[in-house]
């Protein structure tokens, strides 16, 4: 019975931590839109403003592995929680801009402790048969937690001031998550009457002996400093470049962009512009929540490296393909801010919704900024999409002329896509027409792309994260590791405008793709497979190889 209420409160804090992850990260979407015009935001302090998370959580990831390391990754989830609530109630009555900063930074640094915390917690709480599920499941309540939020969005977008609500409620399952929490026992780390997995028997090691060491390991091996992880005592170094290069490969592969370009594929194949935005981030956050349940039931059965290694080739493949369709029929380059946050631009947005890539100006870095902020690792899908939603939702809101467009939604048909193509498109209708069966495959590219990573790079990463390193260390590798996993988030979001107007947007996919194959190789390479052992034998199997 005991096992049972251990196993459930764990599933409970895990998906609650995610649920709460995803939410924060949805929400300020519709929230922005409302704030420009509430607080009158310029351009630059929308950037900050979505910044001001990122900071956050870059923040807890340099000091949070401490706080995890020393107190218990029990103590510091409750402690996350309890700066969440902090950070919600500051949001909730914030009256000035000033106010909405320091509760977004607040908000940011406790969701990413939380998020430390949950993964190490319940991969140290539960028998090594239900890790991958258990921890997966932080990864489903992510995606999750962001579909949650843009069906909010949608619901206080006419209400005033509901800013304030779409923030106030994430208090409920802060709330719930502490509570979980406190039934459950301390850290097996910390507490040997809280037996481990050997101890319980529920999983055979090799021998006695074995058996023995294992009891013994946790205990025995507190003392790591910092710098161990760069060292070769047992082994540390391969753990920290297994680490690296899962967070790094995880951004690197374009993940954070390749969603910036959802609604875009979506209004070519016929979509209207609302409806693509909406398509776009509702659509492909089901295609998500469905892959991050299939990488559940499967992290156990078929295991870690077979999920990576299959996803990525799948993701190389996806991207080559969008690159090599686009280069056929070229998409449409970003939009840039000041539209977004001047009323009187709507007009001349309805008018040219869409321009081709070469005669596009410098474009504001507000858009990489603002999939910067949301798109942390696995969890911001939707995040780089708010630009094309905020100027869906901006046309809607101020009733621009021209209704056609931004009030009907739904699928069109290619009579039709030329309508519109001529009102909206400076190429007109046809290329539209012509390249209609290119355009379908680069949706159904996005598609395989989102479904990959959800069942690769999303759910995998932070699962072997949380089981590589040593019990001494675990907090801060993890929080080390996380901090570049934040930083190259930041960097690929900032850049990636940049590197289009140098290389060109196909080219971009095309380098993707090369990539995600090097991301094959290593793992191959490099990433052990750790699917039914107990974090002692993971242990001992890494600190045996050299």
């Amino acid at each position: 019975g005991r096992a049972l209420l251990v196993l459930l409160l764990s599933a409970t804090v895990s998906l609650l931590g995610g649920l709460i992850f995803g939410y924060e990260l949805g929400i300020i979407s519709g929230a922005l839109l409302q704030l420009q015009i509430d607080f009158h935001l310029s351009c630059f302090k929308q950037e900050v403003l979505v910044s001001a998370l990122l900071i956050g959580a870059l923040l807890a990831s340099l000091i949070g592995g401490i706080l995890i390391d020393r107190h218990g990754r029990r103590r510091a989830i409750l402690v996350s929680n309890l700066v969440l609530l902090v950070g919600s109630l500051i949001l909730t009555l914030a009256r000035s801009f000033i106010g909405l900063v320091i509760g977004r930074t607040t908000v940011g640094f406790a969701i990413s402790v939380s998020s430390m915390a949950c993964c190490i917690y319940v991969s140290e709480m539960v028998a090594a048969h239900q890790r991958g599920l258990l921890v997966s499941l932080y990864e489903a309540g992510i995606t999750i937690g962001i579909l949650l939020s843009y069906a909010l969005n949608y619901i206080f977008a006419d209400v005033d001031e509901g800013w304030r609500y779409m923030f106030g409620l994430a208090i409920a399952p802060t709330a719930m998550q502490f509570l979980s929490i406190l039934f459950l026992p301390v850290n097996p780390v910390k507490l040997s009457l809280w037996d481990s997995d050997c101890q319980k028997g529920l999983i055979q090691l090799q021998d006695t002996e074995d058996r023995a060491a294992a009891k013994q390991e946790p205990y025995k091996e507190k003392h790591y400093s910092f710098l161990d992880l760069f060292r070769t005592r047992d082994n540390m170094r391969r753990r920290t470049l297994v680490g690296l290069g899962l967070v790094l490969f995880q951004q690197f592969t374009g993940q954070p962009n390749v969603l910036g370009y959802a609604s875009k594929i979506f209004h070519s194949v016929g979509f209207q512009s609302n409806s693509s935005a909406i398509l776009a981030s509702v659509g492909l956050g089901a295609i998500k929540v469905v892959a991050t349940l299939i990488a559940m039931a499967f992290a156990d059965k078929a295991g870690r490296r077979v999920l990576l290694m299959a996803g990525c080739v799948v993701m190389a493949i996806s991207v080559t393909t969008i690159g090599l369709t686009s280069h056929i029929a070229p998409l449409a380059m970003a939009r840039d801010c000041k539209a977004a946050a001047d009323p009187n631009a709507s007009h001349s947005l309805t008018q040219h919704t869409l321009t081709p890539v070469s005669s596009q100006p410098a474009v504001s870095p507000v858009p990489p900024a603002v999939g910067a902020g949301k798109s942390q690792a696995g969890p911001g899908f939707a995040a780089t999409r708010r630009l094309t939603k905020a100027f869906a939702s901006t046309q809607s809101r101020e009733g621009v002329p021209n209704s056609s467009l931004t009030q009907k939604g739904g699928l069109e048909g290619q009579a039709r896509g030329k309508t519109v193509g001529s009102t909206s498109s400076p190429f007109g209708g046809a290329p539209w027409a012509e390249h209609m069966v290119l355009n379908w495959i680069m949706l159904l590219s996005m598609m395989a792309f989102v479904s990959a990573f959800s069942i690769g790079f999303g759910p995998m990463t932070w699962l072997v994260l949380s089981e590589i390193y040593p019990a001494g260390i675990r907090g801060r590798a993890f929080a080390f590791c996380n901090s570049f996993n934040w930083a190259a988030n930041l960097l690929i979001s900032l850049s990636f405008l940049d590197l289009i107007d140098a290389i060109g947007f196909s080219w971009m996919f095309l380098l993707y793709g090369l990539i995600g194959v090097m991301a094959v190789i290593f793992i191959y390479l490099f990433v052990p497979e750790t699917k039914g052992q107990s974090l002692e034998e993971i242990d001992q199997q890494f600190s045996r190889k050299r």
